[in-house]
């Protein structure tokens, strides 16, 4: 049994507070917390994200005998509290970190500060204390306490596992058995707080746990459609942010890349983070970021600990979440200083497929807690009822209020149904069953769907098997029932017998004496298909050419290339019409954003154009698409880039082609975007073995008299002198580069 210390001297911990760190009052509980650790009991914090957490060992440290010894999984969090802490202090040795990213010299300084009793907090990862040399140091120092930062990574069940957690009261034991413990996360669920307490044998703690409550968060989900609706509501949605820090999170390193290009192209200055990057290029990114030289971040899970930016206004996740652990401590970076922070979440079944198949090769438990954890989240997507109280009931936390006014669902609220008779169903069903079976097989048997299982433990003869059919009901409704039964406390899902259904002391009232009750249902999300691998401007129905507008811009078209003395598609491509036909771009800086439009092109054409446009659009009342802003570079960049250094290499087109993947015909089309972006391309290497000198002038005074770009006319002209069609498509190109730029 732990010996306790005796409690220190009495602190008067508001001056103290004020005194070290210039605040003249404390948050919440964190003196009651402070006065815990100083009267050296063991001690266990749930604090959400901006709760001031940090505090809750920092000044006991600085108030007590000794140094305290803070284990924290990141360095680069390490790096951060330290930093942190030695601004507060005249004295930079009042804090140090111990990690392998030391120096030899350096970590002697460490250590001599630590003997000689400067240093009054030590930051060390968990890997730091298995070193016996290390075990042996620090059981010759004066330890005031142990702070376990981030506890929850003791946890299996935790969104942030991390195996060598499991060995801190082994080590902890070396050191000093009777080491008071303080343990600190922002995100637990019940089963994860137990397991906090049991690992590190935690003796009676004083358990404090604040709200999980985020009253500033609104919560939101969208449905992938596409990967191009995705990528035009990020835009959208950032530009009306304008200014304002953010994070978006993604499930790899490639989308965080791709997705900051985007984001680059459109005005938003934004940079990729990734554990890929080199650190010093990490550090730089996050400093940027910390320091406001960029407003977006996109990155995967691997950035956000321990950063602390008050003001981070949005937090997006480009992908599902693989737990509603990561996802609630994710979108706790947003509004940290109480101000209104939005949290988007966009959801594709496509990205849970990906989570399954991630973790196709993790040993059997490991797969079943995973896909138990995916479950929630997809159950916290799918369902209508109020996300606030959905992410506080996984926490443990009951939310009073039906209706929160602050998420997506309690601003569209979807009209509730009558369950009174389907509840005693399902209670019936569970009960029948002995409790000993998960959602998906009570559904089944409900709805009367047999299957290998069902037949083998004969179960279609059960009573209850198909008994829901009289409702008339789909599955989703039975789902989105069992879910709000669990919501409102009469089933309840048994996490560690992995999602058995139990039903509870109210659902046993329940069955005595039924009463009304009302449930709302899932949403359906039928068109979240969406594909992060698809071709950017591939997904969705294209949206209608104004054909009125677009023979105005032909007509347009034909007028400036009369007074210019060239030949229609030197000014503007077809396509390039349909285009403005379609967005209706009314200024010059939309009018660039226009496929196959040039920064030089709209400066010498544009101004007639937009003028049109504009006027076409007040005299008939168009509505202009409100995500025209989303210009799209992320898969055509990299083409544009391959296609004009292979040119300049003077590769032949058939090879440029075969790695591409593309025909001889569409590579054209892709070479003409680019000469008409402006662009020039020399294809004489490939013209002058096809054309001689005399064929190549005829064409070319062909084009000059062109009343239009209609290359059928020009295959008629020349098909009688052995000229393909990809030879005038050639010369088209060299024609547009010679004159159009």
């Amino acid at each position: 049994m732990k010996v306790v210390k005796n409690p220190g001297p009495k602190f008067d911990l508001k001056k103290e507070l004020h005194t070290y760190f210039g605040f003249d009052s404390f948050k919440g509980e964190q003196e009651k917390i402070i006065t815990s650790i100083l009267e050296g009991r063991d001690t266990f914090v749930i604090m959400p994200t901006g709760g001031g957490k940090s505090l809750c060992y920092q000044l006991p440290a600085l108030l007590s005998e000794g140094v305290a010894i803070v284990v924290s999984p990141l360095i680069a969090l390490m790096k951060n509290q330290v930093d942190l802490i030695r601004g507060y202090s005249s004295k930079d040795n009042i804090a140090h970190f111990l990690n392998s990213t030391l120096s030899k010299a350096q970590q002697k300084k460490v250590k001599s500060d630590l003997t000689e009793g400067k240093t009054k907090m030590l930051y060390v990862a968990p890997e730091t204390l298995t070193k016996q040399e290390n075990i042996a140091f620090f059981s010759d120092l004066n330890i005031s306490f142990i702070a376990v930062d981030e506890a929850h990574c003791i946890s299996e069940w935790g969104h942030d596992f991390r195996p060598e957690y499991r060995k801190l009261r082994g080590m902890i034991n070396e050191i000093n058995v009777n080491l008071p413990i303080i343990a600190l996360t922002a995100t637990a669920t019940p089963k994860v707080q137990d397991d906090i307490v049991k690992n590190l044998e935690l003796e009676t703690p004083d358990v404090y746990m604040d709200s999980f409550n985020r009253p500033n968060l609104f919560y939101e989900v969208v449905p992938k459609t596409s990967k191009e609706q995705v990528l035009k509501h990020i835009v959208k949605f950032i530009n009306s942010m304008k200014g304002k820090s953010g994070i978006i999170y993604t499930l790899n390193r490639k989308t965080t890349e791709e997705l900051a290009s985007t984001l680059h192209a459109n005005g938003i200055t934004a940079v990729a983070y990734h554990a890929g990057l080199e650190a010093p290029l990490r550090a730089q990114r996050q400093d940027q970021f910390l320091m406001e030289k960029v407003d977006v971040i996109v990155a995967t899970i691997a950035f956000g600990m321990g950063i602390d930016k008050p003001d981070v206004r949005f937090v997006m996740h480009y992908n599902i979440p693989k737990s509603l652990e990561n996802y609630y401590q994710e979108t706790g970076r947003a509004g940290r200083d109480g101000m209104e922070g939005k949290c988007v979440l966009y959801y594709s079944y496509k990205d849970v497929q990906k989570l399954e198949h991630l973790m196709r090769d993790k040993p059997l438990s490991e797969r079943e807690m995973g896909a138990q954890l995916i479950s929630e989240t997809l159950a916290y997507v799918e369902s209508g009822v109020c996300r606030r109280k959905l992410l506080l009931h996984y926490f443990g936390e009951e939310y009073k209020k039906d209706n929160c006014g602050f998420c997506d669902n309690c601003k569209n609220p979807k009209e509730k149904l009558e369950v009174k008779d389907s509840v005693k169903i399902t209670l019936d069903c569970i009960n029948e069953l002995d409790e000993r079976f998960g959602i998906e097989y009570v559904v089944n048997i409900i709805l009367g769907k047999t299957n290998p299982q069902i037949q083998t433990f004969r179960h279609d003869k059960l009573k209850s098997f198909g008994s829901g059919l009289i409702m008339e009901m789909e599955a989703n409704f039975w789902y989105s029932l069992i879910r709000q039964m669990i919501l409102e406390g009469m089933i309840r899902k048994d996490i560690e017998e992995y999602g058995l259904l139990k039903i509870t002391e109210n659902g046993q009232k329940f069955l005595k004496k039924p009463y009304s009750i009302q449930v709302i249902l899932n949403h359906k999300y039928d068109d979240a298909i969406g594909d992060d691998e698809e071709v950017s401007g591939g997904g969705g129905a294209p949206a209608a050419t104004d054909p009125v507008l677009f023979d105005l811009l032909k007509n347009l078209r034909k007028q400036i290339a009369k007074e210019k003395n060239l030949p229609p598609f030197v000014i503007f491509l077809e396509n390039s019409l349909e285009d403005m036909a379609t967005n209706y771009p009314t200024t010059l800086e939309e009018l660039e954003k226009i496929s196959g439009v040039s920064k030089g092109k709209t400066i010498r054409y544009g101004k007639k154009f937009v003028e049109l446009i504009a006027k076409y659009v007040e005299e008939n009342d168009i509505v202009k698409p409100d995500d025209f802003v989303m210009k799209s570079v992320v898969n055509k960049s990299g083409m544009k880039v391959f296609i004009i250094q292979n040119i300049d290499k003077k590769i032949p087109l058939e090879t440029i082609a075969k790695n591409k993947g593309l025909s001889i015909p569409d590579l054209l089309v892709e070479m003409e975007t680019i000469v008409a972006s402006g662009t020039r391309l020399n294809l004489d290497y490939c013209l002058e073995q096809e054309l001689d000198e005399d064929e190549q002038d005829e064409i070319f005074d062909f084009f000059r008299s062109s009343p239009d770009d209609n290359m059928d006319n020009a295959f008629e002209e020349f098909k009688d002198r052995d000229v393909s069609i990809e030879h005038l498509k050639m010369m088209r190109i060299k024609f547009m580069s010679e004159y159009a730029n």
